[in-house]
C-alpha cells in the first residue's frame, strides 16, 4: 500500500496561477507520452508515486494522450484508484478536449457537443468525479468562441471542473475568450502553450501582455524542445532518437542539425551554473513572470528527479541572460 512521504511539501515551491488562488508546483508532470498501453504499468506507477513524493501535485492529461488515445487516462485512473484515492484533495488533475478522439463530426474541435461528451468520457476512463482544470486543447476555426466558452462554463456548473483554461490560442483569441468567460464569471485562470529556448514567439511576443492584463497564469509544455535541450544531441543525432525516427512527426533531423552548435554552447553555460542543459532550460522557462509551472514528461523516475533539481538554481544574472540571447540569435 502506497503511503506518501511526509516531507513532500518541503521539497517543492508553489506559485499562484495568475491572480487566482490556485497554486501549482514549479514542475508539473505531463502524461502525454510514456503512459500508454505499451508502457509498463509498474514504471508508470513508480513515476507517479515518485512525483507526488517530491511535491509534484499537478498531473496533466488529455483525452488523446497515451497510445492509443485514452490509454493514459485509463492507466492513470487505475493507479489513482489503487494508490492516490486518499490524496485526491491534495492533487490537481487537469484534462483537455479538442483533438481527434472518435469518428464523425463530434469527435474533435470545440463544439458544445464535443467538449461535454469528451469530458464525460475522460472522467469515466479516469474513474473520478471531476477534474481541477479543464482546457479547450486548440482553437476551433469553425465554432464560435461563445459556444466553446459556454461548454466550459457548463462543465463548471455541473461540478465536473473547478477551473477552466485554454491551450494553443494566440493572443487575439485569448483576449476574446477572456472577455466572454469573465462576463459569465467563469473561473478562467490559465493558458497552456509551447515555450522553450527555440520556440519563444507565442508567449513572449503575443501572449505575455494579454496574460498580464487579464491576470492569467501560463503553464508551458515542451520546455526541452522534444529533447533538443538535453545532453541527448550533444554528440549528434543518435540512431534511436526521436529526430532519427521518421514515424514521429514532432522532431526532424532538419530541425536538429542547425541547433547542434547552439546546444553545445548552452551546455557549456549550464555547466558554469552547476546545472545540466535540461535543468537550465527548465529554469529559463520559469524566469518569465507569467509562467506558473512547467510541464515535463518522464520515461523513468530518475529523469524527473533530475528535472526537479533545476530548483537549486533558478536565478539568471543579466550576464547569463545576455549570453543565452547571444547564443540563440546565432545563425
Amino acid at each position: 500500500m502506497y503511503v506518501a512521504k511526509q516531507d513532500r511539501y518541503e521539497k517543492m515551491t508553489y506559485r499562484r496561477t495568475g491572480k487566482s488562488g490556485l497554486k501549482l508546483p514549479l514542475l508539473s508532470l505531463g502524461l502525454w507520452q510514456n503512459f500508454g498501453d505499451h508502457d509498463p504499468i509498474s514504471n508508470q506507477r513508480e513515476i507517479l508515486r515518485g512525483a507526488f513524493d517530491m511535491g509534484i501535485t499537478h498531473f496533466d492529461l488529455a483525452n488523446n494522450y497515451g497510445g492509443p488515445a485514452g490509454a493514459a487516462e485509463k492507466n492513470f485512473g487505475r493507479i489513482f484508484k489503487e494508490d492516490f484515492t486518499a490524496y485526491r484533495d491534495e492533487m490537481i488533475i487537469s484534462n483537455k478536449a479538442g483533438y481527434h478522439m472518435w469518428e464523425g463530426p463530434y469527435g474533435e474541435w470545440g463544439s458544445r457537443k464535443s467538449i461535454i461528451a469528451s469530458c464525460d468520457q475522460s472522467l469515466q476512463r479516469m474513474g473520478i468525479d471531476y477534474v481541477d482544470i479543464f482546457y479547450h486543447h486548440r482553437p476551433d476555426p469553425e465554432t464560435p468562441l461563445e459556444e466553446t466558452a459556454e461548454a466550459l462554463i457548463q462543465l463548471v456548473r455541473q461540478g465536473k471542473a473547478l477551473y477552466v483554461g485554454i491551450s494553443n490560442y494566440n493572443g487575439e483569441d485569448t483576449q476574446k475568450m477572456t472577455e466572454i468567460l469573465r462576463k459569465k464569471e467563469a473561473p478562467f485562470i490559465i493558458h497552456q502553450m509551447r515555450y522553450n529556448m527555440f520556440s519563444r514567439e507565442l508567449l513572449e511576443d503575443d501572449l505575455a501582455p494579454v496574460l498580464e492584463e487579464n491576470g492569467l497564469g501560463a503553464i508551458t509544455f515542451s520546455p526541452l524542445a522534444q529533447g533538443l535541450l538535453t545532453k541527448r544531441y550533444l554528440n549528434g543525432i543518435p540512431e534511436d532518437s526521436r529526430a532519427h525516427r521518421k514515424e514521429i512527426p514532432f522532431l526532424s533531423e532538419d530541425q536538429v542539425t542547425p541547433t547542434l552548435h547552439k546546444i553545445t554552447l548552452l551546455q557549456e553555460l549550464a555547466e558554469t551554473r552547476n546545472q545540466s542543459l535540461a535543468q537550465m532550460a527548465l529554469a529559463w522557462n520559469l524566469r518569465q513572470e507569467s509562467v506558473t509551472s512547467v510541464l515535463v514528461g518522464a520515461s523513468r523516475l530518475s529523469q524527473l528527479q533530475e528535472s526537479v533539481r533545476m530548483m537549486d538554481n533558478l536565478h539568471f544574472s543579466p550576464e547569463e541572460e545576455d549570453k543565452i540571447e547571444t547564443i540563440l540569435q546565432q545563425d
